[in-house]
C-alpha cells in the first residue's frame, strides 16, 4: 500500500506579475486548485510583490485571498482579510533626491514616478514615464515639488536609452550605499530604502504565521525576487524568469502562462 508524503513545506510565498498572474492579469483555475490542495494541508499562501497595496488590493479580492500579503517590494505587509496595513517602511526623501541627483549626473534627465505609503497611497507619474496599461490607477504630476510632498514608498526610474538591466547597474553603481536599487520587470527600475527587500518583508509576514526560512518554497521572475530566494529554502523560477533569477533558482519551471506553480505544487502533493 502507498503512501503520499506530506506536503514537505509550511509556507509557499508567490510573486504576482510574471508568476501567479497570467498576462492578462488572470490565476488559472488549475494554479488555484492547486494552491487550495497545498493550503488545505496546513500550508500558508503568500502573496509577494512588488506592486503597493493600493495596486494589489483588489487582484487579492478577486483571488478571495484573506491572508498577508507582502508588498511594495517588502515595504508593507498587509492584511488581506482585514483590509489592514500591519507594517510600512518609507523611503527617505532626502536621500533619494540625493541618489537621484547622482544619476542624473552620469546618464541625464530620468523620468520619475513614485509610490506614496498608505493604504490607498497614489502612484505619481511625472512628464515621460511610460505606464503600462491596465486598470492601476495613477496620478500625473508636472511639478517635481509634488514628488516629495507626501512619504513614499519607493520611486520609479525610466531612462529613455538604457535598457533596463543598464539603468539599474548604473543607478546602483552610483547612488552607492545612500539607497537600494532593483529591477521589478519591464521598464520597472525601482529606488529602495537601503536593506530593504522581499526578504525582508517576507521574514516580517512569516514571523507573525510561526514559520521559518526552512520552512518556505518561493516562486518568482524577477531580479527583485533574488533576496526572497536567498531567504527562502526552495527557491523556484518561472520558465520566463529574468536570467539573473534563473541563476540562483533551485528549480526552473513553466512559465506563468503554463501553470508553473501549479506543476511543481502537484509533484509536491503526490501527483
Amino acid at each position: 500500500m502507498s503512501t503520499t508524503a506530506p506536503f514537505p513545506y509550511k509556507l509557499i510565498a508567490t510573486d504576482l506579475d510574471g508568476t501567479l498572474l497570467r498576462s492578462d492579469g488572470t490565476v488559472s483555475r488549475r494554479t488555484r486548485d492547486a494552491l487550495v490542495a497545498a493550503t488545505a494541508t496546513g500550508a500558508a499562501h503568500i502573496v509577494v510583490t512588488g506592486r503597493s497595496v493600493a495596486w494589489t488590493r483588489h487582484i487579492l479580492d478577486d483571488l478571495g485571498y484573506e491572508g498577508l500579503a507582502v508588498c511594495g517590494q517588502g515595504a508593507q505587509v498587509y492584511h488581506a482579510g482585514e483590509h489592514r496595513l500591519l507594517t510600512s517602511v518609507t523611503l527617505d526623501r532626502q536621500l533619494a533626491g540625493l541618489a537621484l541627483s547622482k544619476v542624473e549626473a552620469e546618464v541625464g534627465p530620468l523620468a520619475l514616478a513614485a509610490s506614496r505609503d498608505g493604504l490607498d497611497g497614489e502612484v505619481l507619474v511625472g512628464p515621460g514615464y511610460r505606464v503600462q496599461e491596465g486598470p492601476l490607477p495613477v496620478v500625473p504630476f508636472e511639478d517635481p515639488a509634488e514628488l516629495w510632498a507626501a512619504p513614499l514608498n519607493k520611486v520609479y526610474v525610466q531612462h529613455p536609452g538604457l535598457s533596463d538591466d543598464a539603468l539599474a547597474r548604473i543607478t546602483r553603481e552610483a547612488v552607492g550605499n545612500l539607497v537600494d536599487v532593483v529591477m521589478a520587470g519591464e521598464g520597472i527600475v525601482e529606488i529602495l530604502p537601503l536593506g530593504l527587500s522581499k526578504a525582508t518583508g517576507l521574514s516580517l509576514a512569516a514571523r507573525r504565521l510561526g514559520v521559518k526560512a526552512a520552512d518556505t518554497i518561493a516562486f518568482g521572475d524577477m531580479p527583485n525576487d533574488i533576496p526572497m530566494f536567498g531567504w527562502a529554502q526552495h527557491g523556484v523560477a518561472m520558465a520566463n524568469a529574468h536570467d539573473d533569477l534563473k541563476a540562483v533558482a533551485h528549480e526552473i519551471t513553466a512559465s506563468n502562462e503554463h501553470d508553473g506553480i501549479a506543476v511543481v505544487l502537484e509533484q509536491l502533493l503526490g501527483g
